[in-house]
């Protein structure tokens, strides 16, 4: 009886093996990542954080933090916040109906290899810059054609500013009626098109609050690219200490079901080469 229950055992490992073996599984080691530099392009949360001016914003209130009645130091806090503050991604719900929720966007549109647009010049003088496609087709006759899955990458130098409220955002007012005084670069709605009908990218993001420049009212960028199913990130930090290309990013949210945005982890890897 033994033998017959060692022979079936080996029997089913081979069945297993067999199978693992024809759906593409080998004893290789997984493929890593290149030798190079992590570089964090995410703004901390605190009561600092930069919002919209009509959210309430980032507050954290603490639970507890001390020793318990048992002897031993423990810590908890809750916190609340919009979807949209921070550095954050905007799924494509946020401004298309029927378009993809924060949690059903896929993995790969939110990690990949990255472009790096850089406007920082032309937005140090001009705070309601519009990206453009000029920009892009510079960028190619230099670079090459953006390459198919792209994450985009749209320095305007604005990190810079962050949290100055005025300097990043033109204004430190709340409220409806402070909207009208935003003055920050953005995404020209006609790029946005050029970009969804011309170029196959996975994701855009940049260094300021919006995708949209702080004086739109339509916000045509964000329809635009979002009816394609294209989520924004917005404020992402430290976009001047990448390459024009060849970063690698990794971009994950929190996973709200039925969410039209929310608080978002983004990193790049810069490989040596680069």
């Amino acid at each position: 009886m033994k033998t017959d229950i060692k022979t079936i055992a080996l029997s089913l490992a081979l069945v297993v093996f067999t199978a693992f073996a024809e759906l593409g599984f080998s004893q290789q080691a997984p493929a890593q990542f290149p030798q190079g530099k992590w570089i964090d392009l995410t703004h901390d949360f605190s009561s600092d954080t930069v919002y919209w001016p009509t959210g309430e914003g980032f507050k954290l209130e603490t639970v507890f933090d001390g020793t318990t009645d048992k002897g031993y130091y423990y810590a908890a806090n809750k916190y609340t916040a919009e979807e949209h503050g921070g550095t954050h991604i905007d799924a494509p719900r946020h401004f298309a109906e029927g378009k993809q929720t924060l949690d059903e966007i896929p993995l790969e549109s939110l990690t990949g290899s990255a472009v790096v647009i850089d406007v920082s010049k032309k937005a140090a003088s001009d705070p309601d810059y519009q990206i453009g496609i000029e920009d892009f087709t510079e960028w190619e006759s230099v670079n090459g054609r953006i390459p198919g899955d792209s994450i985009v990458l749209l320095n305007t130098g604005y990190a810079k500013y962050w949290p100055d409220r005025v300097k990043y955002m033109g204004t430190d007012k709340k409220g409806q009626e402070a909207v009208r005084e935003l003055h920050f670069p953005g995404l020209d709605p006609a790029a946005a098109k050029w970009l969804t009908e011309n170029r196959d990218i996975s994701a855009i993001g940049l260094d300021t609050p919006s995708i949209d420049y702080g004086q739109s009212r339509l916000f045509e960028s964000h329809r635009i690219l979002f009816s394609e199913n294209i989520p924004a990130f917005e404020n992402v930090a430290n976009l001047d200490r990448l390459p024009p290309k060849g970063a690698y990013i990794v971009a994950l949210p929190m996973k709200i079901k039925g969410g039209s945005g929310g608080p978002l982890r983004i990193v790049a890897l810069v490989p040596e080469t680069n």
